[in-house]
């Protein structure tokens, strides 16, 4: 197994959650937009998928994992809730709530990458 680049991993999410923001904000402002079709970006999943990264046995204690027993289920998810007579798919509720998601997903990011920081500093101190 490669090394494990977490701040790198960290940047990627915090730009692909930028990006969702961004397609938030955009639903948001057409909410009112005859024939407007909610837009969104792919899972942060799907990032991860493509980093070529497996599981891996390093002790003994640890659980053994066969080959691709690790991933996820893939679940499918509605496109929109409701699309309104006008052809707009956009629904202000579950933009707002694709917002809090990402403020959340910011928040875990920030945190995880803080902790790592701390962690680093504390192993050089003298």
């Amino acid at each position: 197994m490669g090394p494990l680049y977490l701040l790198d991993l960290a940047s990627q999410q915090s730009r692909w959650l930028g990006l969702r923001q961004s397609a938030i904000a955009g639903n948001i402002s057409n909410v009112s937009t005859p024939g407007y079709r909610a837009q969104d970006v792919r899972p942060f999943d799907d990032v991860l998928a493509r980093t070529g990264l497996d599981m891996a046995q390093t002790s003994a204690g640890h659980m053994h994992l066969e080959s691709g027993e690790a991933r996820g289920r893939i679940v499918k998810s509605p496109d929109s809730w409701e699309t309104t007579l006008s052809g707009n798919s956009v629904n202000a509720e579950e933009q707002l709530m694709k917002a809090g998601e990402v403020s959340r997903g910011y928040a875990l990011n920030t945190g995880v990458v803080r902790a790592f920081h701390r962690m680093m500093l504390a192993s050089v101190k003298v």
